[in-house]
């Protein structure tokens, strides 16, 4: 069984079953799958489920969007739940589809998936690559799209189940774009109990979810500083204060948030994206950008000024 299925099955698992399971893909005989009704896992192998599947995805990644611009793919998700005949507000968040399964009432438990793509070009040449130049699916939006939508539709089938309701959230805007805040500011998460998201992940053996205590993946944030010099010629450095000495000394000791100001035991990322400079000549302002990664809310507030 696929990947994808098998996320299926563990998502519709916890949602049909109150106990705790303990999900394993090498054996269909473990103590955690023979709980799970035949009819779902018959339903997750369909072949047309399958075939159907890789389509969407194959045609999300041809028409790849940034955030906000996501209304092709806004359009798609919102036809294949009217097919499903399921009910869903839209526009949430400028793109934003929201889908409800199950029976209106408590608990809420909500399933979402990012939709936007990247600014970059898709240099591999096969028969399904990015028809738009300068766009593509490089962090697996496509897929996690076409995952909730394949959950969406074994939900759907299954909907008589449930005991309580299913929020189907496809967000707008993940990378970088503050999607899930408008999100959160539309107010169509007030009822939810839990939320449930998967990335997918390369380095992963296909058929294996993975997770761990406490925060996993990244939180990012964006500054800009504006170091100051004096402007001149390249070739006689005496006659300038050369701003770009200063922001590589700057860039270097940055690191040292990590290394020196963060608890060892604690991941964290320190990374400058962007490093504004001229060519020949020492400009009087040198631009520099950082972007950072942090792990947790602790992490982040903890960090003190160098």
């Amino acid at each position: 069984m696929s990947f994808s299925k098998w996320v299926f099955v563990v998502f519709v698992l916890h949602l049909l079953n109150p106990c705790p399971v303990r999900f394993s893909y090498g054996s269909s005989s473990s103590n955690g799958l023979s709980d799970i009704p035949k009819k779902l896992l018959n339903f997750a192998k369909r072949q047309e489920l399958v075939g159907w599947m890789i389509g969407i995805r194959r045609k999300i990644h041809q028409n790849p969007e940034l955030g906000y611009q996501e209304f092709e793919t806004s359009q798609l998700i919102r036809s294949e739940l009217d097919k499903m005949g399921i009910k869903y507000k839209h526009s949430v968040a400028v793109t934003g589809v929201v889908g409800f399964i199950g029976t209106g009432e408590p608990p809420f438990v909500a399933l979402r998936a990012d939709m936007d793509s990247l600014p970059l070009q898709e240099m591999v040449e096969w028969e399904y690559k990015s028809k738009i130049p300068g766009k593509m699916h490089a962090c697996g939006h496509d897929g996690h799209v076409t995952m909730l939508l394949g959950a969406a539709k074994i939900l759907q089938e299954h909907r008589e189940e449930l005991k309580g309701t299913v929020v189907l959230v496809f967000q707008p805007a993940e990378e970088g774009g503050g999607g899930a805040h408008k999100v959160l500011e539309a107010g169509v998460l007030e009822k939810v109990n839990a939320i449930f998201g998967l990335h997918v992940d390369p380095n992963l053996p296909i058929g294996e979810v993975a997770s761990r205590p406490g925060p996993l993946l990244a939180g990012s944030g964006f500054f800009e500083a504006v170091i100051g010099g004096k402007g001149g010629h390249a070739a006689i450095p005496q006659h300038s204060i050369d701003p770009i000495l200063a922001a590589s000394n700057v860039i270097v000791s940055l690191q040292h948030l990590v290394s020196r100001e963060a608890d060892p035991l604690d991941s964290q990322v320190n990374s400058i994206n962007c490093f504004l400079c001229f060519f020949l000549a020492f400009p009087s302002f040198l631009c520099v950008l950082k972007f950072f990664n942090v792990f947790g809310i602790l992490s982040s507030c903890e960090c003190r000024q160098p």
